[in-house]
Parts: C-alpha cells; sequence; structure tokens
C-alpha cells in the first residue's frame, strides 16, 4: 500500500463533507422553490457547528451560483473551512490552458485566492487524462489549488491521472464517485481498494442516492422533479433494505435511515458528502458521525444491499 502523502493526508483525517450540488440548482433540485439562500446559509453554519468543514462543489452546479454562494458564506464566518470545486470539460475546452483559466473563474466566484481540492468533474473525450492533468499541475504551481483530484473517474482513466501527475511529482488526490448502499460499484469493480492501495481517498457523492436512502420516499410519496422518474423502477424495490436500517439504527440509540447509510459509507472507507438544503438536514448528516457500525452490521447490510449493484 502506498504511504499517503504529505500533500493530501488531510483529506484521509475527514470522515465527512457537505456537498453543495442543491445550492443553486433549479432543474434537479428545485432552488428557489423550497429553499432560499437564507436556508442554504443555515446548512453551511449548521455543518461548520457540528465539525463539518469540508465543502465541494463544482463550476457547472447552478451555473456557477453554487460557488457564489459559497464565497458569500466563507466571507460571513471566520472558522476555517475546506474548499473542493471542480473543473468542467465542456467540448470547446480543448487544452490544458482551459483549466487554468476554469479554475481563475471559481476562485473570483468564490473570492479565494486557493482552493484545497481541485478535481476534473468527468472525463473528456476530446481532452485527456494527461493533458488534464498537465493544466492541474500548473494549477497547483500557481498555488491555486492545493491539491487535485478527478470524478467519476474508471480505474484505467484514474491511473493514467495519477501516472501524468506523478511525472510532476504531484500525488493524486481523490477519486470522487457515486457511491450508496444503493449504488455499490466503486466497491465492486475495485476502485475503491485500488484507491486504498495507492493512498487516494474516494469520495462518494448522493451518498444518500438523492434522499431514497433516508427512507422519506415511497411509491406513493416518491420525490419530487426528475428523480420520480429516475427511480420510479427502484422505490418499489427498497422497503426491506430500509426497515433493516431502521432496525440497525435503534440498536444504536435510534440512529434514522440515513446516518446508517452515511455511517455504512464511513465504515467502507470512503468520505460521504451528503448535500443539505437547510440546517436541520444539515444536522441529521452529522448525525452519522461519532459513533460505527459493527462489522455483523455492516455485512448485513451489504447482504440486503447486494441486488441493488450486481458485481
Amino acid at each position: 500500500m502506498t504511504e499517503i502523502s504529505n500533500e493530501t493526508r488531510f483529506l484521509h483525517s475527514i470522515e465527512m463533507g457537505l456537498g453543495a450540488w442543491q445550492w443553486g440548482d433549479r432543474i434537479l433540485w428545485g432552488y428557489g422553490r423550497g429553499y432560499t439562500d437564507d436556508d442554504l446559509r443555515a446548512a453551511f453554519q449548521a455543518s461548520l457547528t457540528a465539525g463539518i468543514r469540508f465543502i465541494d462543489t463544482a463550476e457547472i452546479y447552478g451555473t456557477g451560483r453554487s460557488e457564489q454562494l459559497l464565497g458569500r458564506f466563507l466571507k460571513e464566518t471566520e472558522q476555517p473551512v475546506l474548499v473542493a470545486t471542480k473543473f468542467f470539460p465542456m467540448p470547446w475546452r480543448l487544452t490544458k490552458h482551459s483549466v487554468l483559466r476554469a479554475l481563475k473563474g471559481s476562485l473570483e466566484r468564490m473570492g479565494v485566492e486557493t482552493v484545497d481540492l481541485y478535481q476534473i468533474h468527468f472525463p473528456s473525450p476530446l481532452l485527456s487524462p494527461e493533458s488534464m492533468m498537465d493544466g492541474m499541475a500548473e494549477c497547483i504551481e500557481k498555488g491555486w489549488a492545493r491539491t487535485v483530484g478527478v470524478s467519476n473517474f474508471g480505474q484505467k482513466r484514474m491511473l493514467r491521472a495519477y501516472s501524468a501527475l506523478a511525472q510532476h511529482n504531484i500525488p493524486l488526490a481523490s477519486n470522487q464517485v457515486q457511491y450508496s448502499l444503493l449504488s455499490r460499484q466503486p466497491e465492486k469493480n475495485g476502485t475503491l481498494a485500488r484507491c486504498k492501495e495507492l493512498g487516494i481517498r474516494l469520495i462518494a457523492y448522493s451518498p444518500l442516492e438523492k434522499g431514497l436512502l433516508t427512507g422519506k420516499y415511497s411509491p406513493e410519496n416518491p420525490p419530487p422533479g426528475p428523480r420520480a422518474t429516475q427511480y420510479a423502477g427502484l422505490l418499489p424495490k427498497i422497503a426491506p433494505i430500509l426497515k433493516l436500517m431502521t432496525e440497525v439504527g435503534q440498536d444504536h440509540g435510534g440512529k434514522t435511515n440515513g446516518q446508517v447509510a452515511l455511517n455504512w459509507l464511513i465504515c467502507k472507507g470512503a468520505l460521504p458528502i451528503p448535500g443539505a438544503k437547510n440546517a436541520a438536514q444539515a444536522l441529521e448528516n452529522a448525525g452519522g458521525l461519532g459513533w460505527r457500525l459493527s462489522d455483523e452490521e455492516v455485512a448485513k447490510l451489504d447482504e440486503a444491499s447486494d441486488p441493488f449493484s450486481p458485481a
């Protein structure tokens, strides 16, 4: 196993972060209808109070609105916050210089001089991992980013990024992928194991499967917006795993389904970044910290969730 580098060590000490996908996103999340900027400010403050200081955003979230809101909230607190954002490889971004220009825009929107983690949001069919990593290396050299990572990269592309950065003596800090009890592909396809082997932090987005694992949705009460269609086939099948999660939570003093789902990811060695639209959701997420499922409970949850992510 590769020893974790000093530059990326801070990421491995974080157990949970806050995802800012919902900040400014009207299409999927309904920003401006069910929640306001004040709600998001309260979610941010509640997270910091609960000890969650790692915030993950992206230039594409709310077409820049998420970064602007985060920048505004950062100015209102004196607490240290670790900031992560992402480069979106749009089709017209064809050179490594696109990476630098995009990060400059993100820094301006947030009103900061550097980010703690800069990530490639998706692989690009037009820009090779090597070219993107050359751009990322320049971001580090300029002091605009402390560490660099990737997102939605399979093992082959992740290893290409890892090797390309090694040419610059820079470690690949992270790979952010969808990972939850209902989406266990990173675990089953070997990505999680390879990350651990190479000292790369696996960051789990959609750790609550866009709200399905909280137990608040059912076939009779589907989630609003596009999620209703996305999960129409899945909702009728998840009652048994939700029931098991409730039972497990009861054995830990009444932990909620969402808290069990987040703790399961922490036990797997991943860093979950659940979103929060308000203070109540932020505090609910924070309840996934400070305790541990037993190995036996993890195994039971694995067994119950196996059918949803076949090997």
